[in-house]
C-alpha cells in the first residue's frame, strides 16, 4: 500500500539530556561484552564502536553498506529528543570498529549484531535498518530469534535476493555487479561521484550530498567489496516468510539502488504481515531526503505497535 502523503510532527515526550555515553538511569542490566568505553567485543574478538544518545524505549539503527554510525545522525538528534534510547554502531571493518581480515558475510553480521543486543541487554527492541542493513535484520531473525524483538524497520531495502537465478528471474545478471565492482577497483571516489545524484532528489542541498558521500568514502575498498558481494550474493527469501515481528517497509518509487519492484514489494509479500509505504519521487536516501515524513511514519509505527 502506498503511505499517506501527511506529515506528522515529533513531539518532545521526555527533557532527560542527551549524551553520548551511556546514562546509568538507562539500564537496570549487566552491560555484558562491553570491553572499554563506546567498545563491545564480539565471541571472535573484533571491538565493535558503539554510541547512544537519550533515554527511554530502544531503537537500534542499522548502517547502509559502506556507511557509519555518523549516516543516522538527523534521526538520533529527533527520536532521543522525543524520548527515545537511540543506539547505533559500527559494523566490523567500517567507522572506529576493527577491521579484521574477514568475516564480512551476512552469518556473521547477524551474529554481531546480537553480540550489541547482548551486550547492551536489549529488550523490547525497534530495529530500523537501512538497505543492506535488511538482510542483518532478517539473518539476526533467523539466528537469533525475536525475543528481545518487538519490531522493525526497513528503509529501502536491498532483500529478498538481488541475483538473477531460474526461480529468480526478475534479478539482475552478477555480471553487472562484476562490471560495478571492477569500476570501483579502478577509481572508487570518482565512482561514488558519479552516482550520488540519484540516492538523492533535485532539492537536496549540496552540502548534505557531500556530508553523506564523505562519511561513505571513509570505507576501505576490500571491505567495501566483500559486504557488497555479501549483500548481492545472499538469498534471505526463505527466511523472510519465517519473520514473526511487525515490521514496516519504507520505499521509494524511484530508488535506483534498490529498485522497489526488485526489492521492497518483494520483501513486502514474503513477510507475513509486512505494510509498506510507497514514497512517490522517493530515492534510495530517504532518511536524508524524506527525513520528516520517514521520521513520522516510523513513531507512527512504533506507537501502532506497542505492547500493553
Amino acid at each position: 500500500m502506498h503511505g499517506s502523503n501527511q506529515t506528522l510532527s515529533l513531539v518532545r515526550t521526555s527533557e532527560t539530556p542527551s549524551t553520548i555515553n551511556p546514562s546509568p538511569e538507562c539500564r537496570t542490566a549487566p552491560m555484558g561484552r562491553i570491553v572499554a568505553p563506546n567498545l563491545i567485543e564480539t565471541p571472535d574478538g573484533v571491538r565493535l564502536y558503539w554510541q547512544e544518545v537519550g533515554c527511554g524505549r530502544p531503537i537500534l539503527f542499522l548502517n547502509s553498506w559502506a556507511m557509519t554510525t555518523r549516516m543516522w545522525d538527523l534521526q538520533i538528534a529527533a527520536f532521543s529528543d522525543n524520548g527515545f534510547r537511540c543506539i547505533a554502531f559500527d559494523r566490523r571493518g567500517h567507522g572506529r570498529s576493527d577491521r579484521p581480515p574477514g568475516g564480512f558475510d551476512s552469518d556473521t553480521f547477524a551474529d554481531d549484531l546480537a553480540a550489541v543486543i547482548e551486550a547492551l541487554d536489549l529488550r523490547a527492541l525497534t530495529l530500523v535498518s537501512h538497505s543492506m542493513a535488511a538482510g542483518e535484520v532478517v539473518r539476526y531473525l533467523s539466528r537469533h530469534g525475536a525475543a528481545r524483538i518487538t519490531r522493525a524497520v526497513l528503509i529501502a531495502p536491498t532483500t529478498p535476493f538481488l541475483l538473477k537465478s531460474e526461480d529468480n528471474p526478475n534479478g539482475l545478471p552478477e555480471e553487472l555487479f562484476k562490471q560495478t565492482w571492477a569500476a570501483w577497483k579502478q577509481d572508487f571516489p570518482k565512482w561514488v561521484a558519479d552516482n550520488a545524484a540519484p540516492f538523492f532528489t533535485p532539492q537536496t542541498s549540496v552540502a548534505l550530498m557531500r556530508w553523506a558521500i564523505d562519511i561513505l568514502l571513509e570505507i576501505s575498498l576490500p571491505v567495501a567489496l566483500a559486504t557488497n558481494r555479501a549483500a548481492v550474493r545472499t538469498d534471505f527469501r526463505r527466511e523472510m516468510t519465517l519473520v514473526d515481528v511487525p515490521v514496516l517497509i519504507l520505499h521509494g518509487d524511484h530508488d535506483a539502488s534498490a529498485p522497489l519492484a526488485l526489492t521492497g514489494e518483494p520483501s513486502a509479500r514474503l513477510i507475513p504481515g509486512a505494510r509498506l509505504n510507497v514514497y512517490e519521487g522517493g530515492p534510495h536516501g530517504l532518511m536524508y531526503t524524506h527525513m520528516d515524513r520517514l521520521n513520522a511514519d516510523i513513531l507512527q509505527f512504533i506507537g501502532e505497535t506497542r505492547k500493553p
